[in-house]
């Protein structure tokens, strides 16, 4: 049905009332045009400055000027339209908290969904009011929107590591948690304020995995930390988890990325240069490097690589990584000098007998290998 009988149609095909309601579709037209270049401009400046991609820094800047520029012919209109005073909609924006937003990607991730709903918008006004071309064209816009988003994803979760990956990453190891659960050690993981918990059991049938991995994340969801699933990415997705943790053997990153999708986080345990530079490739979020020193947490463990693998990711491994193996209280002060920002940690946490108390002690250890750098 158009928006208006035809007599109240002005040029170009475009309608400017209905039952009195003067300028709506122009009204609805400006602001979504500004609600979508607004969310564009917060994407383009997220990907120029924090993660320097010139290509998709320009493919962002033209989907936001082409979409102002295909209704430069009305943009007087639109803008002779505008009542920003009178708009109900600032008063249920200011009493709402729905878009706090405590991270650049969950920042990044609403403001694509308003740039597609802007869109869809745009389309739909366009429509009605009679310039279904031209609302075709805004289709194309919004399939744009959404390859982009795509491609963006891999920042979203680069951005996401980067946040979390700068401290401790702990690893539950029943065996040696001193008669601890799992679920037990990782209520006091949190309590002394680890925010990465990878939830580890080798040993365990697949619905006692599942049972104490849903617990796991029900505590770490409620200390907004990150719960990071060894080996099996179908118990990540069941428990609802924000990511996978696979060994070299395990399932390729390609299968992984297939069946967890664009959400979720692949890390992948390294042993070598040529094995990190091919996690990179392959699209990694976050690479394990080690084990640095000897280490008895698995029954068949690598050998040590030494530091010099973790020099080697200091200076080239180009995404997020985590030091891990035979790191402890004596020796965490000099992974830390020689330049790993976060440290994983198995039995030296997990088999303290105050883990509280131990995570405090280290991390006052880190914090005087601060600025000595190897």
């Amino acid at each position: 049905m158009p928006w208006a009988d035809e007599s109240a149609q002005s040029g170009g095909g475009f309608v400017l009332e209905r039952n009195g309601l003067v300028n709506t579709p122009y009204r609805m037209l400006d602001a979504n045009i500004n609600r979508c270049c607004e969310g564009l401009r917060l994407l383009e400046d997220a990907v120029r400055f924090d993660d320097a991609d010139a290509e998709l820094t320009a493919a962002l800047r033209l989907l936001r000027h082409t979409v102002r520029d295909k209704v430069s012919s009305i943009a007087h209109l639109c803008v002779g339209a505008r009542n920003a005073a009178h708009d109900v909609g600032l008063a249920v924006s200011q009493e709402s908290d729905i878009d706090n937003h405590s991270s650049l990607s969950g920042t990044m991730a609403a403001n694509w969904k308003r740039v597609q709903e802007g869109l869809r918008v745009i389309e739909e006004t366009l429509k009605a009011v009679g310039s279904y071309p031209l609302a075709k064209e805004y289709e194309l816009l919004r399939f744009r929107a959404y390859e982009l988003e795509k491609r963006c994803s891999t920042l979203f979760r680069r951005e996401r590591a980067r946040t979390f990956l700068s401290d401790l990453y702990a690893i539950t190891a029943e065996e040696f948690s001193l008669g601890r659960t799992n679920v037990e050690v990782v209520a006091r993981l949190l309590e002394a304020g680890i925010r990465v918990v990878q939830y580890r059991a080798k040993d365990k049938e697949q619905g006692a995995k599942y049972r104490e991995c849903l617990e796991v994340r029900r505590l770490t969801a409620e200390a907004s930390a990150l719960l990071i699933v060894n080996d099996h990415p179908d118990l990540a997705l069941m428990v609802g988890a924000d990511g996978v943790h696979i060994g070299q053997d395990d399932y390729p990153i390609e299968a992984v990325r297939a069946l967890v999708g664009d959400g979720l986080l692949i890390g992948v345990s390294t042993h070598s240069p040529a094995q990190a530079e091919e996690a990179v490739r392959r699209g990694a979020d976050y690479v394990g490097v080690g084990p640095l020193f000897a280490t008895q947490t698995k029954k068949n463990p690598n050998p040590p690589v030494g530091l010099e693998y973790l020099d080697y990711a200091v200076a080239h491994v180009s995404i997020p990584f985590v030091a891990i193996g035979g790191i402890k209280l004596h020796n965490v002060g000099l992974v830390r000098q020689r330049g790993a920002q976060c440290i994983a940690m198995v039995t030296e946490i997990v088999g303290a007998v105050d883990i509280v108390k131990r995570v405090q002690e280290i991390r006052k250890a880190l914090s005087q290998a601060e600025g000595q750098q190897i």
